[in-house]
């Protein structure tokens, strides 16, 4: 077990280690004028902080305190003449010290595993999270406040230095001045007193250096607020810019902002205390940053990284519930918003304020475990399948991959579900060169080879069926049009959600064959890119879906500009009412259903094929990826397991059965 877990680890940092280089070289490989633009704007040739005005004067060109501008003048010089090199791995460095820091602070008692493989996750989730990212996209110093507060908390011995790293951070960035309450009300009240006091302090220097630029920032400006040209924009995720954004203006928006800011603070503020008290300090930290994030009347991007601190609670009675915040988290902090939520107008509230949600969902919402809960260290454990026996003795089972019986958590399960299609849409565009256009010829060229190879097999038969279908079937083509543009989505969903509910061990073996067989799907469209028939000029097929086409500029209405057509091979058309197909057929019990599975993906590829969709070879793709999602999902966790349907057995199951599908009682406790 030891060599096993050290062999993890390494992987880890190795995981570490390439995320950080890729951060690099994405940062040092990007041209000088488009790298590092805030830190240019400030420390480049005619930055702000070179000239002898207001920093102020230029709207959006310098938001920080004072005190940073006061910080950072002495270091413009140096920082000059290695603005790419030195300030990147100077951020590189921060990272990594605060990744070790926040694996240091983790609430105890913590595994042997959690011990070891700690640092190397968190240093990973922060390369990969937004707010790190765009810090090293636009070279802002975000990062020192975080680790200033963390400095303070969990490493500096001694209350009078640790409040004085958090008073500095509050003097970088005002809101950190929230963790004097902290300090105060969890005993640590030197700190508390030398935080305020390092705070005042910093700021009266800076107002001894430069009075002008203090009193515009802290009296004209009400502490930076009124700085950003920009406030409704998406990337404010504070209070005050989710109002600006739902059209609140002047004294009314002013006042419900500073009634809704101050709720945050004291509940924030007193679940932060309770959490601090009860040995959570790093939860206690991240919720208190997160009210930060709330009520400050400016929060951009690189500003977020207390929310992505939140991962570190426990929420959930169930073992099967406790992966749910934590993944909320991190795809909020890591992927755009439009890849979590659909790209529809009544969701624009809820995507445009992902992030600020995630931030009062920590701060104020969410019922994070308290570390003497029995359920903290062992949740409600989840109904394991006995092992099933391995196809091959020479490819063993995964032994972390157990056939699991009860249901998974419906909102993580509806997250995979949209963020696996985003990613299918997005490697979709990406194989032709991020346009419709781009990979026109190399399709156009794979269409050809196709429709050759169909031709020497004699099974080009799509032009004819095609054409029979415009011609002579007026009703049929009708038919079609309608079936290839509704059930394509409709099917697989309908039946997982009714897997979800009625056959929950069931949904997970097939949840997880759709899913092999999309991510295989996925490597086809990359690697080759292919016209439908529809879109090959010359060869006569006709569009009976979208109409007539131009083909250096084909429209298929809404979806012209979202999707790429040239992504044909699999179909997954085909392959999807394929997987449906074989789904119903295995787990139906009447005769009538199960030939309403096989009546599916005939009716798919009868449709694809006389709408000018697809090629017949193209299903055949579709058939190869499901069959091989099938295998995959077969290899990792042996046969499938039943769902066990009566509730007398479910709850009493007898010793003496030999199904192992049943569920193992769990051991008294």
């Amino acid at each position: 077990m030891t060599g096993r877990l050290g062999a993890v680890r390494a992987g880890l940092w190795l995981i570490a280690a390439v995320l950080a280089v890729r951060q690099l070289v994405a940062v040092l490989s990007t041209p000088r004028g488009e790298r590092l633009t805030d830190l240019e704007t400030w420390i480049g040739p005619g930055g702000v902080l070179h000239v002898r005005g207001s920093l102020y004067d230029l709207p959006d060109r310098f938001t920080g305190t004072p005190f940073a501008g006061l910080v950072l003048k002495p270091l413009s010089r140096a920082a000059e003449q290695a603005l790419g090199w030195g300030w990147t791995f100077g951020s590189l460095a921060l990272v990594v010290a605060l990744g070790l820091v926040v694996a240091r602070a983790l609430p105890q008692p913590v595994s042997r595993r959690t011990s070891l493989f700690a640092a190397p996750v968190a240093i990973s989730l922060l390369m990969l999270s937004l707010p790190v990212r765009n810090t090293f996209t636009t070279g802002q110093t975000s990062i020192i406040p975080v680790l200033l507060v963390l400095l303070g908390c969990f490493v500096v011995r001694g209350e009078k230095t640790s409040g004085a790293l958090i008073g500095v951070a509050a003097a970088l960035q005002p809101t950190v001045l929230l963790f004097a309450p902290l300090l105060w009300f969890t005993g640590r009240r030197r700190a508390a007193v030398s935080s305020g006091v390092t705070f005042v302090a910093a700021t009266l220097l800076a107002w001894a250096a430069m009075p002008h630029d203090s009193w515009t920032y802290w009296v004209h400006h009400l502490a930076g607020s009124g700085l950003s040209t920009a406030p409704a924009a998406n990337a404010n995720q504070s209070l005050h810019g989710m109002l600006l954004r739902f059209g609140l203006q002047g004294p009314l928006e002013i006042g419900l902002f500073l009634a809704l800011g101050a709720a945050v603070a004291v509940l924030g503020l007193r679940r932060a205390i309770t959490y601090a008290r009860d040995g959570q300090l790093l939860l206690a930290v991240a919720v208190t940053g997160c009210v930060a994030v709330a009520v400050s009347p400016t929060t951009w991007q690189h500003q977020l990284l207390w929310v992505l601190l939140a991962v570190v609670g426990r929420v959930g009675k169930r073992a099967s519930d406790r992966h749910m915040w934590p993944v909320l988290v991190v795809l909020a902090l890591t992927l755009p918003s439009t890849m979590m939520l659909p790209n529809m107008s009544f969701l624009e509230p809820i995507r445009d304020n992902v992030v600020l949600i995630a931030a009062l969902a920590a701060a104020c919402v969410v019922p994070f475990l308290s570390r003497t809960s029995p359920l903290y260290q062992a949740p409600i454990p989840t109904e394991h399948a006995e092992p099933g026996p391995a196809r091959w003795k020479h490819v063993p089972l995964v032994p972390g991959w157990r056939r699991v019986l009860t249901r998974p958590n419906l909102l993580l399960e509806l997250l995979l579900i949209r963020v696996g299609y985003s990613a299918y849409q997005q490697v979709r565009l990406a194989a032709t060169g991020g346009s419709i256009s781009g990979g026109r010829a190399t399709a156009e060229a794979h269409g050809h080879q196709v429709h050759s190879i169909e031709k020497f097999l004699h099974i080009d038969i799509e032009h004819w069926v095609n054409h029979t279908v415009v011609g002579h079937a007026p009703r049929l083509e009708d038919f079609f049009n309608f079936y290839y543009t509704s059930f394509h989505f409709v099917v697989p969903l309908s039946l997982l959600g009714l897997m979800y509910v009625r056959r929950p061990a069931e949904y997970r073996w097939a949840r997880s064959a759709l899913g092999f067989a999309t991510l295989l799907a996925l490597v086809g469209f990359w690697a080759y890119p292919l016209a439908p028939p529809r879109l090959m000029p010359g060869l006569g097929f006709i569009d009976t879906v979208h109409g007539v086409q131009d083909f250096s500029k084909p429209d298929y209405g809404t979806l012209t500009q979202l999707t790429n057509q040239y992504a044909a091979m699999p179909s997954l058309h085909f392959g999807w009412s394929l997987w449906c197909g074989i789904v119903i057929v295995v787990l139906a019990r009447r005769r009538w259903v199960k030939a309403l599975g096989l009546i599916h993906p005939l009716c798919t590829v009868s449709a694809i094929v006389a709408t000018g969709n697809h090629w017949i070879l193209d299903a055949v793709g579709g058939a190869t990826v499901v069959g091989l999602g099938f295998l995959i999902t077969y290899v990792l966790q042996g046969p499938r397991a039943r769902t066990v349907l009566t509730s007398a057995t479910a709850k009493a199951p007898s010793p003496s059965r030999s199904d192992t599908s049943l569920p193992q009682a769990p051991p008294a406790r």
